[in-house]
């Protein structure tokens, strides 16, 4: 009787302990498509304890163009997360064969007790990690800082299933929202989670997740979009026409998203700009982005959280990107894309007797999507309504749709070419994907498993 009782104590103890504090490093990445440099900004100690997985500091998955690791004094690795940047796709583009440029990045962590070691690493030959920075770190250091940052308004809780410790907690952002438009946000954003609620495996482990929600007041309504003449100074600073393209929304106000969201419990940010015309983008361990207004916002909120939360790859290759394109076709450490079809990483779910690489309507595709993009583009050229966009958009998906379900291997699992913006040298799992097109399927099947190990890393087994 009594050793129930110490070991109930003892157990209390631990799980009742309290979380430490939330660091965050930031740091200026400058370079251009042949060299990089880091140089320290500040860190920060932000307002709320950190919200991660106690159980799970260590990521094992692989993932991300980069990784960061947290060292102990003694040189213990403690933390660590993969994660991608907007450098880190901006070296791909011709700006950055001609020009330097410097962002503003951060890397989060639980605060150390004593000195610790942040070491960055990227992918190098072979995809293997290399270091590129380290920098000490001293939590006690007087220049910590320390001071709270200017309060965006109340945090709306969307949903809670438990401790942020043991959940995997999404923050859905507003931009370009006046005050008066506080509760359209509100309606925004319940709308998006339950579009991402209806897809597997969200829709298993809808219980896995908490989703809270920001709205800092803008003074005007909507954001950014240069290449029709407009500019707006909405708090996070998103913005269209990110690389030159159109429909890519990004912010480069690193430390005032970071400050913002600094009040809420997270590990994963949507932001929902108050806009209409079609546009989003993701980016693997920092943001996604999605017009709230227009009418494919749903799918648009789910494809671009696939990218930041898992890293997914786009398994399209149609659609006019700002990335150079290469003949080199490395094994992308991407989950859902491959470049040896004979031998995929989804190996393990192939569909038996399904020939590799798997025979598809390609070539019948290519030429229906490419009418669709030229009228497309010439939407956008004449700067017509949105709703001339969303009909040509509802056109492509009854038709694409149909094209690709009468497939011989619809459904299949297999190794079919045309993925990772390119039309031949890349596969993809399966015909079709919400990370392919518009269209009303499922995640493939590479895609689900991705996003399951994604959700474990974040849940606690003990809650």
């Amino acid at each position: 009787m009594l050793r129930a009782w110490l070991i109930t104590l003892i157990l209390g103890f631990y799980l009742s302990a309290a979380p430490p504090n939330t660091m965050r490093l930031d740091y200026y990445h400058t370079g251009n498509a042949n060299s990089e440099i880091f140089s320290l900004d500040q860190i920060v100690l932000e307002p709320l304890p950190w919200p991660g997985n106690p159980d799970m500091p260590i990521d094992g998955l692989n993932m991300g163009k980069y990784r960061f690791k947290l060292l102990d004094k003694d040189g213990k690795v403690v933390f660590s997360r993969g994660f991608c940047s907007i450098y880190g796709e901006w070296e791909l583009t011709a700006e950055a064969s001609e020009r330097h440029r410097t962002f503003s990045e951060s890397l989060r962590f639980p605060c150390p007790d004593a000195q610790a070691t942040v070491v960055l690493e990227k992918r190098g030959e072979a995809n293997v990690f290399v270091e590129i920075w380290r920098l000490e770190i001293d939590p006690k250091d007087i220049y910590v800082q320390t001071a709270k940052p200017a309060s965006p308004g109340a945090l709306i809780t969307l949903e809670k299933n438990g401790e942020p410790p043991h959940k995997v907690d999404l923050l859905i952002l507003g931009d370009g929202y006046t005050p008066d438009e506080r509760g359209k946000f509100e309606k925004d954003a319940r709308k998006m989670m339950e579009a991402l609620f209806s897809k597997e495996p969200f829709k298993s482990r809808r219980t896995d997740f908490n989703v809270w929600g920001l709205c800092p007041a803008s003074q005007e309504s909507g954001v950014s979009r240069p290449s029709t003449g407009r500019h707006r100074r909405s708090p996070l600073g998103c913005s269209y026409d990110a690389f030159g393209s159109e429909r890519y929304v990004l912010t480069y106000e690193n430390k005032a998203f970071r400050d913002i969201a600094s009040f809420a419990p997270y590990d994963f940010v949507q932001i929902l700009v108050n806009e209409k015309t079609y546009g989003g983008g993701g980016i693997y361990g920092l943001y996604s982005t999605i017009s709230a207004d227009n009418e494919f916002a749903p799918y648009i909120f789910v494809h671009e959280f696939g990218h930041h939360f898992t890293g997914l790859a786009d398994e399209y290759y149609t659609s006019d990107v700002a990335y150079q394109s290469s003949s080199d076709r490395p094994e992308p450490w991407e989950p859902n894309v491959a470049a040896n079809p004979l031998e995929p990483k989804w190996g393990a779910m192939l569909t038996p007797d399904v020939p590799l690489p798997t025979p598809w309507k390609k070539t019948e595709f290519e030429a229906m999507n490419g009418a669709y993009q030229a009228r497309r583009s010439e939407i956008r050229a004449k700067n017509l309504p949105e709703s001339d966009m969303e009909a040509l958009f509802r056109k492509s998906v009854l038709e694409e749709t149909a094209l690709l379900g009468e497939d011989a291997y619809s459904g299949a699992v297999g190794a079919f070419e045309g993925a990772n913006y390119e039309a031949t040298g890349y596969y993809r799992s399966q015909t079709d994907c919400i990370m392919f097109a518009r269209n009303p399927v499922p995640f493939c099947a590479a895609c689900r498993e991705a996003l399951g190990k994604m959700i474990d890393l974040y849940v606690s087994a003990s809650k």
